[in-house]
């Protein structure tokens, strides 16, 4: 082999960033609020999800409060480092409280109470006209603004056009087929609405129902920058330990 030819072999793409890992802690919260008392502490879970490499944390705190409490959220704005996903339905209320808290991210989701988890993506077409207007002092105080959606090319561009930041491409109907061929086609339309996203100027994080089984295939889908996952890395921690399971689902990104 010439030299050249060896040279050229060992260039790093340096174009390749890894996918990197948010930890969502709600349900160390509602392992915790279980027994009404003060263990498991969501902000010790989220201080070990920082040291094993995690590269954010995600709370959600409900209207109701099932889990994060306002109490949780304050004491994660002082101890996170990395950085602070705060998941809110597009409330008033919620509006005021990122204002406060000073998340370096929120992440609009649709929210329910009679739902166990956030079902489907925000319908950003019905809300459009409101979400422009919801993002205005967010954009202003320096918060960073995603959105939960369908991988849809329609509800992209009206992201893009409401002026956020960012989308989280939701990844349910993927995580639920059990058809191989019918997930393969899944993963290519997830995979044709963040390059479309990336196009428009859009940050791409992808998650809801990725676990320790699934989540590989999306290692290759580089405009992706990140994953979140909170229940399935909460459930293996109740088996390996917290540090462990985090570890774990940064080997398989990577």
């Amino acid at each position: 082999m010439r030299h050249a030819e060896i040279t050229r072999f060992r260039q790093p793409d340096t174009a390749y960033v890894p996918m990197r890992l948010a930890v969502n802690i709600d349900h160390i919260a509602t392992l915790r609020n279980a027994r009404g008392e003060h263990e498991p502490d969501p902000v010790e879970a989220a201080l070990i999800a920082e040291k094993c490499g995690a590269a954010g944390i995600v709370c959600h705190l409900r209207e109701d409060r099932r889990h994060i409490k306002d109490l949780d959220l304050a004491r994660l704005r002082e101890a996170v480092t990395s950085k602070l996903d705060l998941e809110m339905a597009m409330t008033a209320e919620m509006q005021q409280i990122a204002l406060k808290t000073r998340p370096e991210l929120i992440t609009l989701v649709p929210e329910k109470r009679e739902e166990l988890t956030t079902e489907g993506g925000f319908d950003i077409a019905r809300h459009f006209d409101t979400l422009v207007e919801f993002l205005k002092p967010l954009k202003a105080g320096g918060i960073e603004s995603s959105i939960f959606i369908e991988p849809e090319k329609s509800a992209i561009e009206l992201a893009a056009k409401a002026s956020a930041d960012m989308v989280e491409l939701h990844t349910g109907a993927y995580a639920l087929k059990a058809d191989e061929r019918e997930r393969t086609l899944e993963l290519e339309r997830i995979r044709r609405a963040a390059t479309y996203a990336r196009s428009l100027g859009l940050k791409v994080v992808a998650g809801h129902g990725l676990n320790y089984r699934n989540i590989a295939p999306f290692a290759a889908i580089r405009e992706i920058e990140e994953v979140s996952i909170g229940h399935a890395i909460i459930a293996r921690a109740a088996f390996t330990g917290l540090e462990a399971a985090v570890r774990e689902m940064l080997a398989i990104i990577a």
